[in-house]
């Protein structure tokens, strides 16, 4: 039983801004700082203890040192950690994209695939992002308009606003508009696969990686199968919605005007991610932009402080 802060990984891609560094107080010498992967066992970037006798270890080396007990019953379907969650700041468009099932990922990728969900931290007025299609469209029709640079004319695009939860399941097309601050809670993988990019360049000058082909086989040529609305429900000290519930995570925003009392039982650890504020959990002190971790087993524990907090169990 423990509760801990994390430190993230961090990536610089071309489309990142530094608000994470600036705003967040995130530590990172990069120019940009895209992404922070704030609860990550992912091998392309590991989020490591930060609190206590096992600091500096990795989140799967500690996972490994005392045992997966540690994540609950409910990972035990799992082979690998089910889950990563990170804040991502689109200072530019991302590719337009998407993401597969994981029959599809696990065969051709060797990893999950990537089903994910998305809460709008902050975004500058008039911010948009791209959500499936507007309406159905053919394989055919999908390929011809690859080809000939008219994807965007049978696109979603949706306003957005702070506060916004967008589900994305894997095979939709979607892409994070420029000016959005975004929490990410996802499956346990970084396979994307890239159909537009606005004729960008990476690092070394040259055109980014597409994966047109792929991307034909596991997109859904739809509008996007969203997550039904939910209700805001009170509590004493603390309101909480429901955000998405599927297969890989479950998670919730939680205001908190003076207290919480929450549990992390022996079925799932808690994902504690800090939006706001300077809260306790459970005694240990977290700032605005990081982690805790508590391990399954930990039994009840205080989220105290005003404070505003994503919650994720699996």
């Amino acid at each position: 039983m423990a509760i801990f802060r994390l430190t993230p990984a961090f990536k610089d891609y071309i489309w990142g801004g530094t608000r994470l560094r600036d705003e967040y107080g995130k530590k990172c010498d990069f120019d940009k700082v895209a992404e922070s992967w704030e609860l990550s066992c992912h091998k392309d970037g590991a989020s490591v203890v930060a609190d206590g006798e096992d600091k500096g270890l990795t989140l799967q080396q500690y996972i490994d040192k005392h045992g997966k007990g540690v994540l609950g019953s409910d990972c035990d379907r799992f082979e690998n950690f089910p889950i990563l969650i990170k804040l991502i700041d689109a200072k530019d468009n991302l590719s337009v994209q998407v993401h597969p099932d994981n029959d599809y990922a696990q065969r051709v990728e060797g990893e999950y695939g990537k089903t994910e969900m998305w809460y709008v931290v902050d975004c500058d007025e008039g911010a948009e992002l791209l959500y499936g299609f507007k309406h159905e469209i053919t394989k055919e029709e999908f390929a011809e308009r690859i080809a000939n640079n008219t994807l965007l004319e049978v696109t979603n695009n949706v306003p957005v606003h702070k506060g916004d939860v967008f589900f994305i399941k894997a095979g939709t097309l979607h892409a994070i508009g420029k000016g959005i601050l975004i929490a990410e809670i996802q499956q346990n993988s970084n396979t994307t696969y890239r159909i537009y990019d606005y004729g960008r360049v990476g690092k070394d000058g040259k055109p980014r990686e597409l994966h047109v082909e792929k991307a034909k086989d596991v997109t859904k040529l739809a509008p996007a199968e969203q997550y039904p609305e939910t209700p805001v429900e009170r509590h004493e000290g603390y309101t909480s919605k429901l955000m998405a519930s599927c297969d890989y995570f479950t998670t919730y925003v939680l205001d908190v005007e003076s207290e919480a009392v929450l549990e992390a039982d022996e079925k799932s650890f808690n994902s504690l991610l800090i939006l706001e504020g300077e809260p306790t959990v459970g005694g240990v002190r977290a700032v605005k932009g990081e982690s805790v971790f508590i391990t399954a087993g930990t039994g009840k524990y205080t989220l105290a402080g005003k404070c505003k907090a994503v919650l994720t169990t699996v």
